[in-house]
């Protein structure tokens, strides 16, 4: 399923390079007004005000970016009209992603730095404490817009699907973290145009998409018992009309797909 779901996230991600490009574009744009602001804060508190609605306004701007590319995952499309209407659509998971981002933030700027400070076992283990805190909902929350976007509308619906999902798929929430941040990290050569934080919006939506089949086929074949726990699913009789629709390329094809 892994190699499937890279295959799928390459292809989505090739067919369709400009609007990824115009999204990473858009999301750069916004990042610029909170970051100059936040350098001019100390001249002036509407600076540090603009600041903090600027960095609310990408966590807009990334569940509206996620909801236009469910429809790319889909194998659709999805143009600019549909990606402002997302923007009503996602506007208030976005705001609270960004309270959550904040609060996150916190834990690892100001929250462990205090208790290790104390200089003792207890401020230690108080620091680890909230160090894999953290980490769980690094691992959870990764999942957030493309909950948003394909499972429930409902704020805390979604923060609770988010950690069902990754306490059921641990391994595979792991993967996704790593790919998240390979992706960023690969990104900044190419100045967070490619893939950039859309491809990772995108490969998360792809991720979601497929964990959504496997609960279909589990719901469709139920199984009791201690087995039912241990039983392993069928990918590929689960993935055969995705292979179809997907279908597979050569390099030429990439790169010449008019010849084929």
């Amino acid at each position: 399923m892994i190699g499937f779901l890279l295959k799928k996230t390459l292809y989505d991600l090739w067919d369709n390079l400009l609007r990824v490009v115009l999204l990473n574009l858009g999301f750069l744009a916004s990042l610029a007004v909170p970051g100059f602001a936040v350098g001019l804060a100390s001249i002036s508190p509407v600076f540090m005000l603009v600041a903090v609605l600027g960095f609310l306004w990408c966590f807009v701007y990334l569940s509206a970016a996620a909801l236009s590319l469910k429809e790319v995952s889909d194998y659709g499309r999805f143009g600019f009209g549909d990606f402002f209407a997302n923007v009503k659509a996602g506007w208030k998971a976005g705001l609270a992603m960004g309270a959550a981002a904040v609060f996150l933030f916190l834990m690892i700027w100001a929250v462990i730095p205090f208790y290790l400070s104390m200089g003792n076992l207890v401020g230690f283990l108080l620091a680890a404490v909230i160090f894999w805190t953290f980490m769980l909902c690094a691992l959870s929350l990764q999942f957030f817009f493309a909950v948003r976007a394909r499972l429930d509308t409902r704020m805390r619906k979604m923060f609770k699907k988010c950690f069902i999902i990754f306490f059921d798929n641990p391994g595979f929430a792991i993967f996704c973290l790593i790919h998240t941040a390979a992706t960023l990290i690969l990104s900044t050569f190419l100045a967070l145009l490619l893939p950039g934080p859309a491809g990772a919006l995108l490969f998360l939506d792809e991720a979601l998409r497929l964990r959504i089949l496997k609960y279909d086929w589990l719901e469709a074949n139920p199984a009791t018992g201690p087995a039912a726990k241990r039983r392993q699913i069928p990918w590929d009789a689960i993935l055969i009309e995705e292979r179809e629709k997907t279908g597979s390329r050569t390099f030429r094809s990439f790169i010449f797909p008019w010849k084929d």
